[in-house]
This record gives structure tokens, C-alpha cells and sequence, in this order.
């Protein structure tokens, strides 16, 4: 495979400079588009630019979505190859500048990847930009032969008529003349070639010989490096600053004040963290969030225990558990969990006049840099975003206030918004920075008739909103379905359900974190229902499937069911079955678990099953399953965030927050339903089934019913 290139993207005119072929598919923002055309540049490839043709013959698909591992590059480049008819060997990837009428999200309105949205939205609209650039090409080809198109084919990245042939570079600038079809021919799933077969990512090879560059490796000249000393509790202010042990560190420049806490400039990253170590900072607490976890859950229990606000319901479920012949209720806890991406949060910003240079791996393009533009004094028309490959994320790069550019801007222009600063959140920072996954409590109630089927359920979530008050929230919704889904909308038919919400206020700041709120409501639903299928002696597989309404659920099932070879394991250990839906997508995992040298579970091996619609690149999917059961098995057995006296983060490094371990990665076996329905989400789908099954498999080993994660809780011993 060649080498991808990564093209630094800065503006449209990069697009169609030069002898190529740039195909802009026309939407019907098409007029706001064409008007936002730098002025002297042709509009008939306005707006949504998505492919270039270079007269090498490389292709070159602009990614509208930040890569950080999950896969969007290739996956966008699959879809657009595949209708150009290319060969993969000459696709390239470049990212897109800020700039919503051409690279919005068609989801949210705006540019940003996240919800397991950047297949769905993108599906057709890139479809239909590589087939409108193979119309083009067959066009050009025609002409310059003097053939009727309709005998030029197209195959691997060579146009041919009989014995004439040419590459895409040789017809780019004839094809640039041809008109841009309306309404592209595209193939028949019959026809593909690429989507829906194994290929190699992208960005593998430079991101294996470190050619691939992160904001953290970004160097501007006469830049400092930043780091920040936040409060040690939520909420709390900068009273006063002792700096004179920090500026006496050699290599430390500058500290200054912003109202995120304490920020020291350097030459170098290390220069800055010895100066932070020594700074003597006097903290104004009188408005921090200084309730301890042990008080947080207290209080959420007390509130779960209350009905709360209706959110989905069904039946008389207080009827249907008063008649059951067995009942049982739990009480579930789940902790505060960081995202702890191995890129820590970071951004580089260099001051121009009128504007700003600002690198990063932004999550949301727009909303960052509109924030840096507003915090700096700047036009966004002066500002040129860089995006850079991103080392991860799991939702922590895409806050709803654009906090993490806010606080760059705001360390940039307090060293006088003249030099290019690199801010960098160290490890410490990350893991007490906030940002978590919220506390949640659950109280849940059901029961079994006579002859075993269930009869009703009744489930209460009790937890803090990170979307209210956002612009990604109805301000007259009743209730925060980011709280509940999952257990509202499940895939599940009951004879009565009710589900209820109690919304609590809480200092600690909270975010989205890959899968929402399916991270918990999976693991209540699916390991409850297990003990409901145990009382009902049911079995747990086929339990399940008489109970789903959707036939992709069910097809699901029976397909991890048939890959594992069902339930049964060998002596000493036991398998534990999953299935959750969520970002339109169906996951079901089954788990084979002992107990492990440090009496928690030891997960050999995970088998599941994927209908996540037309599978656009297995490759992709597979890894992503991999990496969610990895992520989701990791926190649910080790990892949480604690508050200590005052409000304090107990944890700080991965030597206190516990990630799973490659020795500790179990075999994934993945098999991909070849379905024929519309792309759905991928990257935080695998993640939900993992600790369920984990947690059934455990419950059918030792017996234990572990209702409060992680695993490694005192509580489960």
C-alpha cells in the first residue's frame, strides 16, 4: 500500500489549486455555499468539496470528521472510492478546515464527530461525491475519444474504451470542465467492490513510523509550552499566587492567572511542570463542590428510591409486580470515570494579525474555533484551523462550552497574544480535570408470573445532567434522555414498564463518555434480566429473543449464540450473555470468564455479533468492537473516580486509575451480519454489552451479584 498523505488543509483555494479535478456535491444549501467561495474562485464545484484528483492520479477524500482512532478516514474513503471505482493503493486523506456550510455534520448542524454519527450522516453524501467524480471522468474520457460514454468503464483507478485507457490524473483536467451530474448513477450493492470488504486503514503506516502528527507534536517558531494548576476542588478560584520559586526554574518565562487556575510558560514541557510543582497558590473554596463521593451516593440513593419524572411507560407496572408470583429489586451504583485518552487534552495557538493559527484534534471544528476566535478578539474569517490527528478522545474532546479551546485561547492571550503557545494538560490533569462520566444510581423492581415470563419492570435512574443548559438540550424536555436511553427505547417488549428520572445538581463536571448513558443502563438491564430469566428458570438466550420486537435484535443473538457455540463452558469457568442497542445499532457479546490470581474476573475470551446496517469497512468495525470491549472491560473492572474530604480527586495517574492491561485483553472473536440497511454507528456500540455479560458470567461462576462497579469495589469482595 502506498503511503497516505496528509495534506494540511487551510482553505478551499488548496482544493482546486492546481491541474485537477475537485467535485463539490451539490446539497441544497448549494446558494449559501457558492456566496461563501473565496471571491475570484470558480463556484461550479460549491459547496461540499470532498474529492480531489491531482494530476498524479491521487485521490484525495477530505475528512469532515476528526480522526482519533476510530476509523473515519478510512471508512469516508471507502465509500467514495468504491463509487469512484479507484484503486485504494492512490486514495489519500486530508482534513477539513472549519467551515460549516461545506463539512457540517448532517446529524447536528453543525461540523462535529461524535453519537456514533460520521458513517450515517456521511453515507450517502460521499456516495454520491465519488460517483459524481466517476461521471466526470467517463465524461472527459468520451470526449477526448470521441466514444459514447455509456461503453467507457471504470475499474481500479483506470478509465477505459477497448484498447484506450488512462488514469485518472491523465483525464483530471478535461473531466474539470465537464458538468457536475445532479443525480449521480450510483451502484447497486451488487456492483461494490470495496465497501463491504477488508481493507487497510489509511493512516496505519504513518501512524507505525511516527509520521502522523498530533497537536503534541506540533512546533511553531519561538513558541513556549503551557501547563495549568487547577483547583484542587470543582469550582474553586485562584485567591493568590506565590511565583517567584517557579520563575527562579530554568527555562520558565511566565506565570500568569486565568480564570481556570494558574498557567506557567517555558521553553520546553519539562521547564513548565517543574516551574508548576513550585508554585505556592492560595485557593478561594467558598463556591467549590466539596461533597465527598461516599455523600454524592448517599444522597443519589435517596433519590432513586423516588419515583421521579416519567419517562417512558407502559402498562400498570405497579398492578403487574403486585401480582407476580416472585419479585426481586436491586440498587446500582456507578462511579465518576475519566475518559483518559493517551493524548492528553492540548492545542497549539499562534497569533497573526486579524487572526490566529490554531492546531489541535478538534472534536467539534467550528465550535472550537469560533471559541478561540471570540476569546482572542479575532474574526473567525481570520482564523485557520490546522486539524490534527487526535489520540483519542471517548467524548472528552467535544464539550458542549468549548472549554478545553477556551482555556487555550485564554492561556494564549494572557502571554500576550503575540507568540504561539502550545497548552498541554499533563496526565494529573487529565485524570482530575473533570469531565467524567456522571455518578448514576438505579433502583429497579420486577417480577416473574407462574409460569416464569416476566411480568413488568420498574426502573429509576438518579444522576446529574451534563446536557441541560447546553445548546444540545430542549429546554423544555421533562427529563435527559442522555440519563435513561437504553432503558427507554430498548429492544425489549414488556408487558408493563415504567422508567423514571430524578435530576440532581452536582459541582463535578460531567460529559458524554463513549456509549452515555448506554454504559450503565446495558449493564442494569441485561444483568437483571438474567436474574429475572434465573427466576422464571428461563433460559437466558432464548428469554431474551422472545422478548425482542426487532428481528435484527433477535438475528443478532441467535448469531453470537451460534459462534460461541452457546453457553457452556469448561470446568472452572462460565460464559455470560449481552445484548444492548444503541446509536441504531445491535451488539450481543457473550463472555467467558474465570476467577482470576487477584479473585476478579479473568475474561479469556468475547465473542459477538454486529448488525451495525451495510458494513462499509469490516476492518474498521472489527477493531472498534475490539477496542470497546477493551475500553468498557478495563473501567468496569478497576476503574473509578473518588472524591475524597473537600472535594478532592483521590486519583491521578494510571498507577491510581487502573486501565485494563495488554495481558489482561481477552481474544475477540467478532462476527459482522451483512445487513442491507443504511450505516449506523460503530465506535461506541461494542462498548455497552461487555460488562454485562462479564457481570452474568461472574454471577453463574461465584454466585456474586455485583451491582456496584467497578469489580475491584471493596464492596464485591
Amino acid at each position: 500500500m502506498n503511503a497516505p498523505t496528509k495534506i494540511p488543509v487551510a482553505s478551499r483555494r488548496d482544493f482546486l489549486a492546481g491541474s485537477g479535478l475537485v467535485i463539490g456535491l451539490a446539497l441544497p444549501m448549494g446558494k449559501a455555499a457558492a456566496k461563501a467561495a473565496p471571491a475570484g474562485e470558480a463556484t461550479p464545484f460549491a459547496p461540499n468539496a470532498f474529492v480531489r484528483i491531482a494530476g498524479d492520479n491521487t485521490v484525495t477524500v477530505i475528512i469532515k470528521h476528526v480522526e482519533f482512532g476510530q476509523g473515519p478516514a478510512t471508512g469516508l474513503s471507502t465509500i467514495v472510492a468504491d463509487e469512484l471505482d479507484a484503486d485504494w493503493g492512490q486514495m489519500r486523506i486530508a482534513f477539513a478546515p472549519a467551515n460549516d456550510p461545506l463539512y457540517k455534520n448532517l446529524a447536528f448542524g453543525t461540523m462535529g464527530t461524535g453519537g456514533s454519527t460520521a458513517m450515517a450522516n456521511s453515507w450517502m453524501q460521499m456516495r454520491n461525491a465519488g460517483a459524481s467524480a466517476r461521471a466526470m471522468l467517463v465524461a472527459a474520457a468520451a470526449r477526448t475519444w470521441g466514444v459514447p460514454a455509456a461503453e467507457v468503464t471504470v475499474a481500479k483507478g483506470v478509465v477505459s474504451h477497448g484498447a484506450k485507457t488512462a488514469t485518472f490524473g491523465d483525464l483530471a483536467a478535461t473531466a474539470a470542465t465537464m458538468p457536475i451530474p445532479e443525480k449521480p448513477t450510483l451502484k447497486t450493492p451488487a456492483q461494490w467492490t470495496l465497501i463491504g470488504r477488508d481493507t487497510p486503514k489509511l493512516d496505519s503506516l504513518v501512524k507505525t513510523n511516527g509520521s502522523a502528527q498530533f497537536t503534541m507534536d506540533v512546533q511553531r517558531p519561538g513558541m513556549v509550552v503551557s501547563v495549568i494548576e487547577h483547583a484542587p476542588a470543582f469550582g474553586g478560584t485562584v485567591k493568590s499566587v506565590d511565583d517567584a520559586a517557579a520563575l527562579a526554574i530554568p527555562g520558565v518565562v511566565a506565570v500568569k492567572t486565568i480564570p481556570q487556575g494558574v498557567v506557567v510558560y517555558a521553553k520546553d514541557t519539562f521547564a513548565a511542570m517543574k516551574g508548576r510543582a513550585a508554585l505556592k497558590v492560595d485557593w478561594d473554596l467558598s463556591k467549590a463542590e466539596t461533597r465527598s463521593t461516599d455523600t454524592m451516593i448517599k444522597q443519589y440513593i435517596a433519590a432513586a428510591a423516588t419515583p421521579g419524572v416519567e419517562c417512558e411507560a407502559e402498562g400498570n407496572v405497579a398492578t403487574a409486580l403486585a401480582s407476580a408470583a416472585k419479585r426481586i429489586e436491586a440498587t446500582y451504583v456507578f462511579p465518576f470515570l475519566a475518559h483518559a485518552p493517551m493524548e492528553t487534552m492540548d492545542a497549539v495557538i499562534e497569533p497573526k494579525d486579524g487572526g490566529a493559527d490554531f492546531y489541535a484534534g478538534s472534536q467539534f471544528q467550528v465550535g472550537d474555533t469560533t471559541a478561540v476566535s471570540k476569546v482572542l478578539g479575532v474574526p473567525f474569517a481570520g482564523m485557520t484551523l490546522h486539524e490534527q490527528y487526535a489520540g483519542g478522545s471517548f467524548g472528552r474532546r467535544a464539550t458542549p462550552d468549548m472549554g478545553n479551546a477556551v482555556e487555550a485561547a485564554m492561556a494564549t492571550k494572557a502571554f500576550g497574544g503575540t507568540t504561539a503557545v502550545k497548552h498541554v494538560w499533563t496526565r494529573e490533569n487529565d485524570i482530575r480535570g473533570g469531565r467524567y462520566r456522571p455518578l448514576i444510581v438505579h433502583t429497579i423492581k420486577g417480577g416473574v408470573d407462574a409460569k416464569g415470563q416476566i411480568v413488568g419492570l420498574d426502573a429509576v435512574v438518579a444522576g446529574q445532567s451534563f446536557m441541560r443548559g447546553t445548546g444540545f438540550f430542549n429546554p423544555s424536555a421533562k427529563f435527559d434522555e442522555a440519563m435513561v436511553e437504553g432503558l427507554t427505547g430498548s429492544a425489549y417488549a414488556f408487558p408493563a414498564l415504567r422508567v423514571g428520572a430524578n435530576e440532581l445538581k452536582n459541582g463535578v463536571p460531567t460529559l458524554w463518555w463513549r456509549s452515555v448513558g448506554n454504559t450503565h443502563t446495558a449493564y442494569v438491564m441485561e444483568t437483571f434480566l438474567d436474574r429475572l430469566f434465573e427466576l422464571g428458570k428461563q433460559d437466558p438466550i432464548m428469554g431474551r429473543i422472545a422478548l425482542m420486537k426487532d428481528d435484527r435484535a433477535k438475528a443478532v443473538l441467535k448469531r453470537v449464540a451460534e459462534v460461541a457455540g452457546g453457553l457452556s463452558a469448561k470446568s472452572g469457568r462460565a460464559r455470560g450473555v449481552a445484548f444492548h442497542k444503541s446509536f441504531g445499532s445491535y451488539v450481543a457479546q457473550i463472555a467467558e470468564v474465570s476467577v482470576g490470581a487477584d479473585k476478579l474476573p479473568r475474561v479469556h475470551k468475547v465473542w459477538a455479533a454486529v448488525d451495525c446496517g451495510v458494513p462499509i469497512n469490516p476492518n474498521v468495525i472489527r477493531a472498534q468492537i475490539e477496542g470497546g470491549v477493551g475500553f468498557g472491560l478495563g473501567h468496569a473492572l478497576y476503574a473509578e473516580i473518588t472524591l475524597g474530604e473537600g472535594g478532592v480527586v483521590q486519583q491521578s495517574n494510571f498507577d491510581t486509575y487502573r486501565s485494563l492491561r495488554m495481558a489482561e485483553m481477552p481474544e475477540v472473536e467478532v462476527a459482522i451480519i451483512n445487513s442491507t440497511a443504511n450505516p449506523t454507528g460503530i465506535g461506541e456500540p461494542g462498548l455497552p454489552p461487555i460488562a454485562p455479560a462479564v457481570a452474568n458470567a461472574w454471577r453463574k461462576l461465584t454466585g456474586k451479584v455485583v451491582t456496584r462497579l467497578p469489580f475491584a469495589h471493596s464492596e464485591n469482595a
